[in-house]
């Protein structure tokens, strides 16, 4: 629990193995791992957590309780909880990365994490840079697929589309992914509107030392894969992979997202 807000910890595989903490993005809860933790729970010890407003955990009490601080001091929390003694693999995906990204460029997180691996969401100070030094071809194609960051941070008008079901529809048909539950869309309404304005005004130069992996896929309908190298300059141990898929491929091949966690895994000496 952090500012009273508690937090769903689930978890799989043997207590011995090596613990990989996995943070899912909007608008889905912990279930859209299930298929990598299947997989890597045979020689992992897999905790997968609802973020703050999904699933089963509580949402917080204001669109402060949503900045990307505190969505760091949630999964601290975590990891005090599930492995206080060991660092972990973290493994993102959108804004599960997102956040993710900005705890591993914390200080605080340098002992506690052993890899990273992101799939389909940059750092936001890393976005905002990007956005300012790529290539106006490649800005122009990925600030038309961030379309929607804009509607999701007007008053009003997302809820009602998630309420009334038509969002819903639509992610359900485009993405091929289960229609998401109303609550936890709006809510994670918030993430957009508590974090973005605010870091693409005054990014911040945030690096880290954790060794990183970059899973992007080639057919991501919002992250483009030049946006997800973003980060190379920003990381001491930088590895990048293509992969064949959409940006729900954690849901729909998770083999593509467990086989380079293990081998990531696998490379790094233990701590």
């Amino acid at each position: 629990m952090t500012d009273g807000v508690r937090i769903a910890v689930q978890e799989r595989g043997a207590a011995e193995a090596p613990v990989v903490v996995a943070v899912h993005g909007y608008p889905d809860d912990h279930r859209v791992w299930d298929g990598v933790a299947d997989d890597l729970a045979a020689d992992h010890r897999f905790v997968t957590y609802d973020v703050r407003g999904a699933g089963a955990s509580d949402a917080a009490p204001d669109r402060a309780g949503y900045r990307l601080d505190r969505l760091a001091a949630d999964l601290a929390a975590v990891l005090d909880a599930v492995s206080p003694d060991r660092p972990v693999h973290l493994l993102g995906h959108d804004w599960g990365a997102i956040q993710a990204w900005h705890a591993v460029t914390t200080p605080a997180f340098a002992e506690r994490v052993t890899s990273f691996t992101s799939v389909s969401g940059p750092c936001l100070d890393h976005l905002a840079d990007w956005f300012r030094r790529a290539p106006r071809t490649a800005t122009l194609r990925q600030a038309s697929k961030s379309w929607y960051t804009l509607l999701f941070r007007m008053p009003v008008v997302p809820e009602l589309g998630w309420r009334s079901g038509l969002f819903g529809r639509v992610a359900a048909r485009t993405q091929r992914m289960p229609r998401p539950v109303v609550r936890d869309a709006v809510n994670g309404l918030e993430l957009y509107r508590a974090n973005i304005a605010e870091t693409m005004a005054a990014p911040a130069i945030r690096r880290t030392g954790v060794p990183v992996q970059v899973i992007a896929p080639r057919r991501d309908s919002f992250v483009s894969v030049s946006l997800q190298r973003s980060a190379e300059p920003f990381a001491d141990d930088f590895t990048m992979r293509e992969i064949e898929g959409g940006h729900w491929v954690v849901r729909h091949r998770p083999e593509l997202i467990a086989d380079p966690v293990r081998a990531f895994v696998r490379a790094l000496p233990p701590r």
